[in-house]
């Protein structure tokens, strides 16, 4: 049994009890501290940038360095600060960036991983702790659930380092959209079975069946008002206000209904990124606004959050906490590889395999980061070893980003999994100079019924256009029809492949209207339908 009551003494101010009164806020020097932290931020980014190592890591270790008596006492991370504003922003962000189609296609294992998986992986990891240290059920099992979740900044950071499949990507992303919501849940059951003190299959089956259904729901309804709302304004920054307070509201309507606020928040992001934005009347500058600030937004929240993370911290603590984090990230570690081996390997027989060094990626890659943390500071102050379960999270993450996160490019690179090739690249290239082109076409067109453009320039500039699109067009078609073999053409198959599931897709959703509609029989759609499932589990991993 490992007592952590030595670490106890090092811990983060936050672990204190809240001061009472009112406290008077020197705006003059919390202005003086932010921009002192932008500037250690793009230090950071400048340092990282040429030496090679994941910003976010870098961050860390900056807020680690930074002495703490140069700071004002209120500067540090607030864990109702990250659950209430920093979480949604992050979640609404990864949602509106999201593929639909592409997590549709991936749902399987992302939905294996993210839910019984998670569920899991945190009971064997409380089985794990609960040799190890010598505490009751109730912040053992929490404990398990804050170390399960994985972060995904650190993880796509890598992988923006060394570029991985597709698939791969989307994975990674939509188990972290909804694992993080999975084990919100959970912890808030185990808070609700400790001030209850009683525990029954019924409560947890009660707690989940209104979590999620309720949070789509929710997420939903909100996310199509926010559609409707969003066709009437023609101003891109009042839009992009309207994202902002549906992202941040739906978070806290699903809390106060008693429903997950994270899966709300995911369901409306989702909506609006891929039904919202895809409309006629959506302008290409309300696109482009949007994006850039929700981009900006994300960015600027990891940035603070893994700042004051490292500023949080005694470096002190760091070095003392070494053995017990080593100790628990090789118990988590253990849940997580007993949860995706044996899943992901019953999923092949229903659904496109997923190869085994991808397998071992995301256990690899499965780096704790800053919400882990903001939960462990959650957890009611009446529950016993709270302050122990506190110590045992932050030095568990922070060893897992320094050491997980430093090492997981390596790691990338050693199981070559990249699939990126000469063909590959030609074809990503003409993709490039279609799309752009037609956007820009597209453009062209709203500007000539708008009055703000003359019918001689815009017939110039759109055979420009048109000129590259007939280019890159003919070129892609002699690339599919091409009998000639490439010297690797690995990108050449890819593209046929990716090209091959969207018509797939298309021909599945037209079956399923005509059913919906009334104009097929199901004897006729569902052999159709099952060939068409087949071949779609014949084609290749993207």
């Amino acid at each position: 049994m490992i007592p952590l009551s030595l670490l106890s003494n090092l811990m983060p101010p936050l672990t204190s009890p809240p001061a009472t009164g009112v406290e008077l806020v020197n705006i003059y020097g919390l202005v003086q501290t932010f921009i002192i932290l932008l500037l250690v931020a793009t230090g950071v980014a400048l340092v990282s940038r040429r030496l090679g190592f994941p910003y976010v890591i870098g961050l860390v270790v900056a807020g680690l360095l930074i002495p703490k008596p140069t700071l004002p006492s209120n500067v540090g991370l607030n864990p109702e600060l990250v659950l209430n504003l920093f979480l949604p922003i992050l979640i609404f962000e990864a949602a509106l960036n999201t593929d639909a189609s592409r997590l549709k296609r991936n749902l399987l294992p992302i939905g294996l991983l993210a839910g019984p998986g998670t569920i899991v992986a945190a009971l064997i990891t409380g089985g794990l702790f609960k040799l190890a240290f010598v505490w009751p059920w109730i912040p053992i099992l929490a404990a398990a659930v804050i170390l399960t979740i994985t972060d995904t900044v650190s993880v796509i950071a890598a992988f923006r380092v060394v570029p991985v499949p597709a698939r791969l990507s989307t994975i990674v992303e939509g188990e972290s959209l909804f694992n993080d919501a999975v084990a919100l849940v959970l912890l808030g059951l185990i808070t609700t079975v400790h001030s209850q003190g009683a525990f029954t299959p019924f409560l947890g089956l009660k707690q989940f069946l209104i979590a999620f259904p309720g949070g789509i729901l929710l997420g939903l309804g909100l996310g199509y008002l926010c559609i409707g709302l969003f066709r009437q304004l023609e101003d891109p920054l009042s839009s992009l206000l309207l994202t902002v307070a549906v992202a941040l509201g739906t978070f806290q309507v699903g809390t106060g209904l008693g429903v997950s606020g994270a899966i709300a928040v995911v369901t409306a992001g989702l909506v609006i990124g891929n039904w919202g934005l895809e409309h006629e009347t959506t302008t290409a500058q309300s696109k482009l606004t949007l994006f850039s600030f929700w981009e900006y937004a994300a960015f600027g929240v990891n940035t603070f959050i893994f700042l004051l993370l490292g500023i949080e911290v005694d470096p002190k603590f760091v070095i003392a906490a070494v053995p017990i984090a080593l100790l628990a990230i090789v118990m988590y570690q253990i849940g997580r590889a007993a949860v995706v081996y044996p899943f992901l390997y019953v999923l092949r027989w229903f659904d496109r395999p997923i190869p085994i060094r991808w397998q071992n990626i995301l256990i690899i890659g499965n780096v704790k980061g800053s919400l882990s943390m903001a939960m462990a500071l959650s957890l009611p102050r009446s529950m016993p070893f709270r302050t122990e379960v506190i110590t045992l999270v932050f030095g568990t993450v922070l060893v897992s980003l320094i050491a997980q996160g430093l090492s997981l490019p390596w790691f990338v690179r050693k199981m070559k999994v990249a699939q990126q090739s000469e063909s590959g690249l030609q074809i990503q290239t003409l993709q490039l100079n279609l799309m752009t082109a037609k956007a820009a076409q597209a453009q062209l067109k709203e500007l000539l019924q708008a009055g703000s453009l003359p019918q001689p320039l815009h017939d110039d500039l759109w055979n420009q256009y048109q000129a590259r699109i007939l280019t890159a067009e003919s070129e892609l078609q002699s690339i599919c029809k091409s009998d000639i073999q490439f010297p690797d053409d690995l990108g050449q198959r890819l593209y046929q492949n990716r090209l091959q599931r969207q018509l797939i897709l298309a021909e599945k959703s037209a079956v399923t209207n005509g059913l919906r509609r009334g104009l097929l029989s199901p004897e006729i759609a569902e052999p159709y339908l099952q060939d068409l499932n087949r071949q779609f589990i014949a084609l290749g991993d993207d």
